[in-house]
């Protein structure tokens, strides 16, 4: 497997800026780029297959507040664009699958509204992907500033048996850290699981996106491309 296909970069959008945050921390953002499309096409020209795209403001107003640069970006990248954050109802689902989002990253739906997340699964089958942020072992909900008293596995097998596409497991007290990948949390979500998981949270170096190879369908990078951790261009 080309590193290039198993790699996800991350696009995470506040104020219509390229940032990341610590640890989902809103209050510690750094900003990468005024311009998302610049980022998608620079993306798009390295031969990246699929990017992985969070309206940060829209996970906490609870629709998309980025629609804008969301479409930019799927008009300049060719390849699958999984789009998260707000995603809060039928009618978000439609007007994203309608700007031609390939994937739809869902997690607060799926704990608070279990039947709403149900009607999704079946009205967007395997176009669903359901987010389980995982702050402290449990999940968290809108723009992870909520904690729910579930763990990941159990939300998981919840809804194992539902037409989605598959999982994205966040380590949020890792997520914008670089200090590397626990890996052992994804064998253990796959254990009870039958579709593919994606992995995100902690990358340091192109070593760790090594080390989820087999473990994983595909890791979400972010900061280790961001700061240079990983060089892009080289892959």
């Amino acid at each position: 497997m080309k590193l290039k296909d198993f790699i996800i970069p991350a696009i995470d959008i506040k104020d219509g800026k390229v940032v990341r945050l610590l640890k989902g921390d809103f209050r510690k953002d750094k900003v990468y780029s005024e311009s998302p499309r610049d980022m998608a096409e620079l993306f798009q020209e390295l031969g990246f297959k699929r990017l992985h795209v969070v309206d940060l403001d829209g996970s906490l107003e609870g629709v998309p507040v980025n629609l804008q640069s969301i479409k930019t970006i799927r008009s300049v990248f060719s390849g699958k664009v999984q789009v998260g954050g707000g995603i809060r109802g039928l009618k978000t689902c439609r007007v994203l699958y309608d700007e031609g989002i390939d994937l739809l990253v869902v997690g607060t739906v799926a704990v608070k509204d279990p039947e709403l997340f149900e009607q999704m699964a079946q009205s967007f089958p395997h176009r669903i992907i359901l987010a389980l942020d995982s702050r402290g072992g449990k999940v968290a909900t809108s723009g992870w500033t909520q904690e729910s008293s579930l763990r990941p596995e159990e939300v998981a097998k919840r809804y194992d048996s539902l037409p989605i596409w598959g999982y994205l497991y966040t380590n949020v007290d890792r997520d914008g850290t670089l200090e590397g990948v626990d890996v052992e949390i994804y064998r253990d979500v796959k254990r009870f699981v039958s579709k593919p998981l994606i992995a995100s949270g902690g990358v340091s170096d192109i070593e760790d996106v090594k080390k989820l190879i087999g473990v994983v369908e595909g890791v979400v990078v972010g900061k280790a491309i961001y700061e240079g951790r990983i060089n892009i261009r080289e892959l």
